[in-house]
């Protein structure tokens, strides 16, 4: 339950955001603009990331690319108050009434010092509405992220009056393209598959462990 704490990348956490730097290399991308959750776990990703995607390219002789980076608050992860840090177990041992009425009912309960899921749901929206008004057709954006803001960007990202769950792999890799010139419309280009398309849904092909 690591919350808003901010914890160092494993290992394996490393390794696989080098793996998958390296993959975005070998697959040609260019990006334009980078935006991540300042917590550390998601800055050691961004970091592996591009220092193996740069090295990729310097490898077979491309140039140097160097892209606007932007730390968001609202990448961050699910704030879960006085839980944040506690593994399950220290949590119950700390927290035993709150644990147990959370374990008791799926209905949501609320942490004391917590941010609420509307209010988690409120800043993905933000985020998303920020993407859409300030960038353009033919910029390619990498967002670094967290488990459950990431459930709720796509469930903004895709209109759903609701977020669904759904298993991140470490380093899953999602890819959506859209006609930002014609997001805002409200006609039939609404159902137009050519105008938003999900490329990739939690890729983890680059994770060779």
């Amino acid at each position: 339950m690591e919350g808003w704490s901010s914890t160092a990348l494993t290992g394996a956490g490393r390794r696989q955001a080098q793996q998958l730097g390296q993959r975005l290399a070998r697959e040609g991308w260019h990006p334009t603009h980078g935006y991540c959750s300042p917590l550390q776990r998601a800055t050691e990703t961004w970091q592996n990331l591009w220092s193996a995607f740069s090295q990729a390219r310097e490898a077979v002789d491309l140039p140097k690319l160097d892209i606007p980076l932007q730390f968001k608050d609202e990448l961050k992860e699910y704030n879960n108050g006085v839980l944040g840090g506690l593994t399950w177990q220290e949590a119950q041992k700390q927290y035993p009434e709150l644990c147990q009425s959370l374990e008791q009912s799926l209905d949501w309960r609320p942490i004391p010092q917590a941010e609420t899921i509307s209010e988690g749901r409120q800043r993905a929206q933000k985020f998303i509405d920020d993407m859409v008004n300030r960038h353009q057709n033919g910029d390619q954006i990498w967002v670094v992220s967290h488990h459950w803001i990431m459930q709720q960007l796509m469930a903004c990202l895709l209109g759903s009056d609701r977020t669904w769950g759904f298993s991140i792999q470490p380093t899953g890799l999602f890819e959506f393209w859209l006609d930002r010139n014609r997001w805002h419309q409200n006609c039939e280009n609404l159902y137009n598959t050519e105008l938003w398309q999900l490329k990739r849904f939690n890729d983890c092909e680059h994770d060779n462990a």
